[in-house]
Parts: C-alpha cells; structure tokens; sequence
C-alpha cells in the first residue's frame, strides 16, 4: 500500500467522485475556539465516502472478475459504494448486511442493484458467510477496509484535502477522520503525510467502541468487548484492520472518543450551521472537534463528515437536542 496506488486510484475516479469542497462556520468555529473545516463526505455519490473505495477497487478488477460479479459485507455504507460501483460496471453485486442495520441503507442498497444478504452480527460471523457465497459462487470478496485498493479510494480524500487547505492557506492541522476499520483514516494518513506533512491525522470513535484509540496507546491491535449496540453503526468495528492499523500506527500519533450525547449534538448543529445531515458515524470527528477542544493542539482542525445516511428517526432524536 503506498501513496502511487492512491494516485492511481484518483485517476479511475476522476470524473466519478465528487470532489467535495471544504466547509466552514463562524459558529462552529466560536464553539470549538479555533478554525474548523469541514470535509463533507457525507455529500458524495451514496452518502458516503465509501464509493471511493468501493470504485476504486471494482475498477481495477481483471475483465474475468467482473463477469462473475463480486461481495461484500457492510453496515450500510460500503454495501450503497459497492453497489453502486458495480451497477456502473455492468455486474452483480451481493452484499452482507446486518439485520439491525438502518432500514435506509439496506433499501438503498437494493435500490442501487445490490442482492442483500442479512445476518446477526451479535451470533454470526459477516467473514465467513462473506468466504462461503464468495466460493459456492465466483464472487470476488471485496473488503470493507482491508483491501488495498479500497483503502487507495478513500486516500484520495486526503488528496483533496491537501490541495484545498493549502488554497486556503493552511499547511499545518490536526485532522479528524471518523474511524471503524481504519480504511478512510489510514488512506486519508497516507495521502497526507506525502502532501501534506505538517499535518496530523487522528481516528475518532464513540464511547465504548475505540478499538482503535486504544491499540495506538497500547501499540497493538486490541478489540471492543462488543460489536453491536452502538448509535454510530457505520464505524462499530470489532478491531483496527491488519492491513490499516500497521498504517495508522506509523502515521495517527493518538485516537480521540466522543459520547452519543455530543454526536448528537453535533448532527444537530451540522444541520443548523451547514445544512448538512451526517448520520451518528459520521459526525464522530466533528464532535470531537467541538467537545475535545481543551485536548486539541492546533489552530485549525480538519473534521471528515464521512457520511449522512440516517433513519429519520434517529435524525429526529439529534434535532431535539437543539430544543
């Protein structure tokens, strides 16, 4: 995994991917007592930054591959960028979901082509039924975040990143990235640290699903106590990825957690000051922004809004924590 994969990758999406544009807020900025710009991903093609990854990866497949069509396993989002991705590559798309995942995300998904599959993620394993339909029928097992060219789609938002801070004039920042297997934080680390390296990248978790702060402290790859449960879904992983934690070892010096209150709160001031709806997942690195601000070093903060695919419901609960 190196930083031309990444480059290469930007090639195939461009055109493809939306190059989402840096936002700003005069309030959010007094509320976290710095500059904050935020990377709104929850603006792109599905809801989430995932079609990077989700592009990337079918469209460096082999022709042979893409005629039998390929799997994943996903809470929502990288099931909408796989199915998507394969729609525009004129092949089948199945995909393992969560039976308590988001009502919107799996009829997104079956909107866009993909055949969802659904399991207990509380009593099965998502890798082994992902292994046995990926050999009882040719499918090509695409990963949500261990997956080298996943992981090069989603480094092409640190790519962008650095070209538009630095149009802004912003060289040196700590960026947030909300965090669950570690493909977006790690490609976001490594674009950055070749174009960007005064600046920091730093996973962000919610309360009792930071696997990943916790492995940095402790230098190895360590796990939640549970995997299901949790308010921010898109980002309650059972432990950082082999293939991304190695990276975000060497590059995120430390990990930062939030409370579902502040997630909360944070959706509802995203909405009120950006006009923009994240889901709880995705407004993990802007929360963090806003309510970890003493803990926070520099003068500006870079926060990914990694996705906006919400139940109603749940956006509802957010809103009345403005009331």
């Amino acid at each position: 995994m190196n930083i031309d994969m990444i480059h290469a990758a930007a090639a195939r999406l461009e055109g493809k991917a939306r190059k989402t544009s840096l936002l700003s807020s005069p309030l959010l900025d007094e509320i976290a007592g710095r500059q904050i710009l935020i990377k709104p991903e929850c603006l792109q093609h599905t809801g989430s930054f995932k079609y990077r990854g989700g592009y990337s990866a079918i469209s460096a497949l082999n022709k042979d591959k893409c005629t039998t069509g390929v799997i994943a396993y996903s809470s929502g989002n990288h099931a909408q960028g796989i199915a998507l991705a394969a729609r525009q590559h004129d092949m089948q798309a199945v995909i393992i979901m969560p039976n308590d995942a988001p009502a919107i995300k799996i009829a997104n998904t079956k909107a866009l082509g993909g055949r969802v599959v659904g399991y207990d993620r509380a009593t099965e394993n998502r890798e082994d039924i992902g292994a046995k339909l990926s050999n009882e029928h040719n499918l090509t097992l695409i990963k949500p975040y261990d997956e080298p060219q996943v992981i090069a789609g989603q480094g092409t938002t640190g790519l962008e990143i650095a070209e538009q801070a630095a149009e802004l004039g912003v060289n040196k920042a700590q960026v947030l990235v909300c965090c669950g297997g570690g493909g977006l934080t790690s490609g976001i680390a490594l674009a950055l640290a070749e174009h960007a390296p005064e600046m920091t990248v730093h996973p962000a978790e919610p309360e009792n699903f930071d696997d990943t702060a916790r492995s940095l402290k402790s230098g190895e790859r360590v796990a939640n106590e549970k995997s299901s449960g949790g308010m921010c879904d898109a980002i309650l992983t059972p432990t950082p990825g082999e293939l991304t934690f190695p990276i975000m070892k060497s590059h995120c010096p430390s990990g930062f957690v939030v409370s579902d209150e502040e997630v909360l709160t944070t959706m509802a001031l995203a909405f009120q000051c950006l006009k923009i709806v994240i889901e709880p997942g995705g407004a993990v690195a802007l929360a963090v922004a806003l309510f970890c601000k003493d803990t926070l070093e520099t003068d500006t903060v870079i926060a990914v809004a990694s996705g906006g695919n919400v139940d109603y419901q749940m956006f509802q609960r957010a809103l009345k924590t403005l009331n």
